[in-house]
C-alpha cells in the first residue's frame, strides 16, 4: 500500500538527526542569521536518543587531559602532544559557546549538563610509567596542560582515588596524572536544553517520529544547489517532501546511508564500521561517594581507541553513578535502534575495495572484537578488578552502550583505511554536509560545527556581521589560544567559573 503524501514545502535548512551536533548547528545558525527558516528531523520519539543519550556514552569532556591515545608514542620513544593540543582547544571553544548561552540566559544553567570531576591517566608497569612520565613533561610544556600533576607517590595518588588503590599490591610499579578542572558532561541533556531554547524562535520546527528516506536533487533541480528531502511521518504514514536550500546529515549512524543516496561525489568511497559498547554500572552509594574522578588507561593491543578502558564519575539528572568499560562488542546496525541489515547495505562499488582493504589491515581489531564479544561476565569483571583490586560482582550491572560507526575511506597508498574520529564531508557547492564517525565528536561539536558553517555558508561567515557575532559566542573564534598563554588565562578563567569548573571538587 503507498503512503499519501502532502503538499511540498520550502525551508532555508534541513537538520537530519536530533542529537548534540543538529542542536549545536541549530543554534549557531538562528543566533548568526535569526531569519532563517530551520526543520529538524528525528526518526525516534525523543530528543537526544541515540549517541547523545547520557548512558551511550561516557560523558566525558574530552579535553586530552586523561587520554592517552591522543598522545601517541613515537618510534624514537618521545611522545606526541599535537593531537592532544588541538583536541583540548577545540574543548575549550565547546565551553566558551556553552557559557554565551548562559550568560545570554539562552540555557538556564551550567549545573543542568556539566559537573567538575578531576581526569586522571593511571598506569602499572616500568614502561607505561615511564610513557606516562614523558607524557606528562611534554603536555606541562604548553600552558593548556601546566597545572596536570604527575605522582608515582602511592599515598598521594590514594588520596587522589583511593578505591584505585584499595587492596593494590604494594610491590606494583603505579604512576598518575591529575587535572583537577577535568568535567563530565551529560550531552543528552544539554542537547535537549539546546533544542528547548531553539524551539522559542521563529521561523523553525523539530518533528520527533519523522524519518528522511531520501535525499536528492530532482530533476528539476539539477543545476540548482537546492534539494528535496522525503520525509516519512511514522505516527500518521504520511510523506511529504521538503525544498531546502541546505541539509545537514547530523544522523549519527545513520548519516552515511542518507549521504550516499544524496549521490554526491565527496561522498563516494567512504565506508562505515560498527561497533557497539557496553558499561558495568554501579550505583551504590558508599562506592559512588568515595570515588570522584574520571580514570584512564591504556588500551589492549588491537582495541579501538574508544576502547580504552575508564573508571567514571557520572553525574545524570542529579544522581551519581561509576561506569566502567567499555567493552567493545559488534553489531550490523548503524544505529542503537537500526537495522542489522545497515552495515550490508551501505556496501557500494565505490566503497567495497576501501571496506575490504581496512578489514584487510586490521587483522587485530576484529580479533580483539571476537575477544570481547564471547566474554563472560566473569572476565569483565576480571578487566574492572584491574582498576579496583577489591571489586564486588554484586556491585555491579551491565549496560548497553550506544552504537559508534567508525570512517572507512579510500587511500591512494592502501586502498583504504579505517579512521578514528569524525570527519566533516561537504559538497562542492556547500549545500550539503554530513558528520561521520565518532569520539570526541559531542565535546568537539562546536568546532566541527564551526568548521562545517565555514566550508558551507563561505559567503556569510566572512560578513561582519557574523564575525561580530561568531566573536561575541566565542570570544577565542579566529585566535589560536595555544599561542597565547594570557589570552587562554582570560578568557578560560571566566569560562570555567561560569560553568562551575573552578571549586575544588568533593574529596
Amino acid at each position: 500500500m503507498s503512503i499519501p503524501k502532502i503538499p511540498e514545502s520550502k525551508v532555508d535548512v534541513v537538520l537530519v538527526g536530533a542529537g548534540v551536533m543538529s542542536a549545536t548547528l541549530a543554534v549557531l545558525l538562528k543566533e548568526l542569521q535569526p531569519d532563517l527558516t530551520i526543520e529538524i528531523f528525528e526518526g525516534l520519539d525523543v530528543i537526544a536518543g541515540e549517541s547523545s543519550n547520557a548512558w551511550n556514552n561516557a560523558g566525558t569532556g574530552h579535553a586530552a587531559l586523561c587520554e592517552l591515545n591522543y598522545t601517541p608514542q613515537n618510534v624514537d620513544g618521545s611522545v606526541d602532544i599535537a593531537k592532544a593540543l588541538d583536541i583540548n582547544e577545540q574543548f575549550e571553544v565547546s565551553k566558551q559557546f556553552w557559557t554565551y548561552l548562559i550568560e545570554s540566559g539562552l540555557i538556564e544553567s551550567a549545573k543542568s549538563f556539566i559537573h567538575q570531576v578531576p581526569h586522571l591517566s593511571f598506569v602499572r608497569g616500568e614502561e607505561n610509567v615511564e610513557f606516562l612520565r614523558k607524557r606528562h613533561a611534554a603536555l606541562t610544556e604548553s600552558h593548556l596542560f601546566d597545572d596536570m600533576k604527575f605522582s608515582e607517590d602511592r599515598a598521594e595518588i590514594a588520596e587522589w582515588i583511593p578505591l584505585v588503590m584499595e587492596g593494590r599490591d604494594p610491590s606494583e610499579k603505579i604512576a598518575a596524572t591529575r587535572v583537577e578542572h577535568g568535567s563530565d558532561v551529560n550531552f543528552g541533556a544539554l542537547t535537549k536544553a539546546l533544542l528547548e531554547h531553539f524551539q522559542k524562535q521563529p521561523g523553525v520546527s523539530l518533528f520527533l517520529r519523522h524519518k528522511v528516506t531520501d535525499v536528492c536533487r530532482p530533476r528539476t533541480l539539477k543545476k540548482s544547489s537546492r534539494w528535496r528531502i522525503t520525509v516519512e511521518d511514522m505516527r500518521k504514514g504520511i510523506k511529504r517532501d521538503i525544498d531546502a536550500g541546505f541539509v545537514f546529515l547530523g544522523a549519527g549512524g545513520g548519516a552515511l546511508p542518507l549521504l550516499q543516496k544524496s549521490g554526491v561525489p565527496e561522498g563516494k568511497g567512504f565506508g562505515g564500521f560498527p561497533v557497539s559498547g557496553q558499561w558495568l554500572r554501579t550505583d551504590n552509594p558508599e562506592l559512588v561517594e568515595r570515588h570522584h574522578a574520571k580514570v584512564y588507561g591504556k588500551a589492549s593491543v588491537g582495541a579501538p581507541p574508544m576502547s580504552v578502558p575508564h573508571l567514571d564519575t557520572r553525574v545524570i539528572d542529579g544522581q551519581k553513578s561509576l561506569l566502567f568499560g567499555p567493552y567493545a562488542g559488534f553489531s550490523t546496525k548503524y544505529l542503537k535502534s537500526g537495522s542489522l541489515l545497515d552495515m550490508p547495505l551501505a556496501v557500494r562499488p565505490d566503497n567495497l575495495w576501501p571496506m575490504l582493504a581496512a578489514g584487510r589491515d586490521n587483522i587485530s581489531l576484529t580479533k580483539y572484537l571476537i575477544e570481547q564479544v564471547i566474554q563472560s561476565p566473569e572476565q569483565r569483571l576480571e578487566s574492572l578488578r584491574e582498576f579496583l583490586p577489591n571489586v564486588n560482582a554484586a556491585d555491579w550491572r551491565l549496560e548497553i552502550a550506544g552504537q559508534r560507526v567508525q570512517i572507512i575511506k579510500k587511500n591512494a597508498d592502501r586502498g583504504g583505511i579505517l579512521q578514528f574520529g569524525t570527519e566533516v564531508v561537504a559538497s562542492q557547492d556547500g549545500s550539503i554536509s554530513a558528520l561521520l564517525g565518532a569520539s570526541p565528536g559531542a565535546s568537539t561539536a562546536v568546532s566541527i560545527m564551526l568548521q562545517l558553517i565555514q566550508r558551507c555558508f563561505k559567503n556569510q561567515v566572512n560578513t561582519p556581521e557574523w564575525r561580530h557575532k561568531l566573536k561575541q559566542m566565542i570570544p577565542s573564534y579566529g585566535e589560536s589560544l595555544a599561542k597565547d598563554p594570557d589570552r587562554h588565562k582570560e578568557i578560560n578563567s571566566r569560562v570555567d567559573e561560569v560553568l562551575g569548573l573552578t571549586a575544588a571538587p568533593p574529596t
